[in-house]
């Protein structure tokens, strides 16, 4: 009798070694919240290496150096301070742009009105009637024509800047 109830019990043995032999062929893994995650199926191809404890036929592997709650920490939702300073940010920079979209479209009605007059100028000296001019002392004179000629190249110059 003693005999049976020895075989039985290393019988048992054997059964319970091969069905925990299944428990080994497990995954491991942190997944993106930093919880652990236990399957029978390989990690999804989006885990790094890094984060697989445990596969089939290899030891446990350790913990990465990170400890869950600081992973968790990591990917948990900004505190208010947090969302206030990234809001303050964003109008910061929202206030910068508009200011720069102010200035360039001031700048473009400005260049707009030069090229206006540039061409007008250009007009008026290509027409060939006589163009006067004030000089420091209050007098006037007109334009000779190597004057005509010189401002009409400066002219030309501005208005081909304009296209």
């Amino acid at each position: 009798m003693a005999m049976t109830s020895t075989l039985r019990l290393i019988a048992c043995a054997l059964i319970a070694v091969a069905a925990s032999s299944g428990a080994l062929a497990q995954y491991a893994w942190l997944d993106a919240k930093g919880v652990k995650q236990y399957s029978d199926m390989p990690p999804p191809p989006g885990v790094p290496a890094n984060r697989v404890l445990q596969s089939p036929g290899s030891r446990p592997a350790a913990a990465p150096a990170t400890p869950e709650k600081d992973v968790q920490a990591s990917t948990a939702a900004p505190s208010l301070a947090e969302r206030n300073a990234a809001f303050e940010k964003r109008r910061m920079e929202q206030a910068e742009r508009e200011r720069k979209e102010s200035e360039q479209a001031k700048l473009d009605v400005d260049k707009a009105r030069s090229c206006a007059q540039a061409r007008a100028y250009s007009r008026a000296l290509a027409s060939g009637e006589r163009i006067a001019r004030v000089d420091q002392n209050g007098e006037r004179s007109y334009l000779n024509d190597a004057q005509r000629a010189q401002e009409t190249a400066a002219t030309q110059r501005i208005v081909e800047q304009c296209k």
